[in-house]
């Protein structure tokens, strides 16, 4: 007899053109295009839940209260421009607020028994925001805050992001960085936007070993990522057996999407989830999705709708469905890896 589809909650927000630059790569029509999709498929049968405003507290453990006064206080006075790529306007506090309660939400809502699965589709995304420093589109680390919130408020000590946006997420590897309660894992084209996550970027200090970063040429596709997140990350997950596991959801390594090089396709995108899901599912880790980028609306919309059903089948991806030639930049990290998961094969 077939299992039913698993229970799943979709996190969005009813304000999402509050956080609009004229012209901005990173814009409303993003979460338009997204619902769209999605509900002509009836949500693939997730229930919609209004995001709310993070409770400042919950910001505190991965943000500093200057930092948060800093921005508060920025879109009050009407907004300005932090730096070259990220711009504030007034509706803009309220928006990231939501944006990381969201992903809490989720958080809450996998941990607490009420849902199997769960996407936080919210914007601006987060992963580029430094602990005291917004830049590339993010304002508060919206993944971060999540992971901390499952460490702190749920005891968790093995929370597992896996980041499959083409740029690298530089504010969650800094702020994970010398901690190994958070295993961190970045797949994204290098050399790209922020410059940032070199191979021998491994962590630091009690962290080592616990932050990983995989960059891959431009131009590189489904073979290359899905082999990454199959050998590397969903090994990863059956080495580590991560209490929760976070995907850093960007579409932005779509071979249509005009802010980078690489090639991957809405099947590549849904392989990746299936290894991800199947790993999960072997070690009993509930798995969310937090969205960051993905800049060619039709892109980003069809990969998610690629991705959904992977994570909604009540059944457990087949080993089928997560098999893929090994890479040999798979096989060089498993190698560059060994000092720190010698398991690792």
């Amino acid at each position: 007899m077939e299992e039913t589809a698993r229970r799943a909650i979709w996190l969005r927000d009813d304000d999402f053109m509050a956080h609009n630059v004229p012209g901005h790569p990173e814009r409303p029509e993003r979460i338009r295009a997204l619902e769209a999709e999605v509900s002509a498929a009836g949500w693939f049968g997730a229930s919609r839940v209004q995001a709310q405003e993070i409770e400042r507290s919950l910001l505190l453990p991965v943000h500093p209260e200057e930092y948060i006064a800093f921005l508060e206080e920025l879109c009050g006075d009407g907004g300005g421009a932090i730096d070259a790529d990220t711009y504030a306007v007034p509706g803009t506090y309220g928006a990231a607020l939501r944006a990381a309660g969201g992903a809490v939400q989720l958080v809450d809502a996998l941990l607490g028994g009420e849902a199997d699965v769960g996407v936080s589709a919210l914007r601006p995304p987060g992963h580029h925001a430094e602990a005291a420093r917004a830049m590339g589109f993010c304002f508060f680390a919206n993944a971060a805050v999540a992971a901390r919130r499952a460490t702190v408020a749920h005891g968790l000590s093995r929370v597992m992001i896996v980041d499959w946006d083409v740029h690298h997420g530089n504010g969650t590897n800094d702020i994970f960085h010398a901690d190994d309660d958070v295993l961190f894992v970045s797949i994204h084209e290098s050399p790209l936007y922020p410059g940032t996550g070199p191979a021998d970027d491994v962590g630091s200090a009690g962290g080592e070993g616990f932050t990983v970063n995989l960059p891959v040429p431009g131009g590189s596709g489904d073979a290359t990522y899905r082999s990454l997140v199959e050998h590397v990350a969903g090994a990863l997950i059956r080495t580590w057996e991560p209490e929760l596991v976070l995907i850093s959801a960007g579409f932005d390594a779509h071979r249509d999407d005009p802010l980078a090089t690489c090639r991957v396709s809405e099947g590549g995108f849904a392989g990746m989830a299936a290894s991800l899901r199947r790993a999960a599912d072997g070690v009993g880790a509930p798995l969310g999705v937090v969205l960051e980028g993905g800049y060619d609306l039709g892109a980003l919309s069809r990969s998610m709708a690629a991705v959904m059903p992977v994570l909604m089948d009540g059944s457990t991806p087949s080993a089928e469905a997560a098999q893929v030639d090994v890479h040999p930049l798979a096989r060089d990290a498993v190698a560059r890896l060994q000092p720190w998961w010698s398991s690792l094969s």
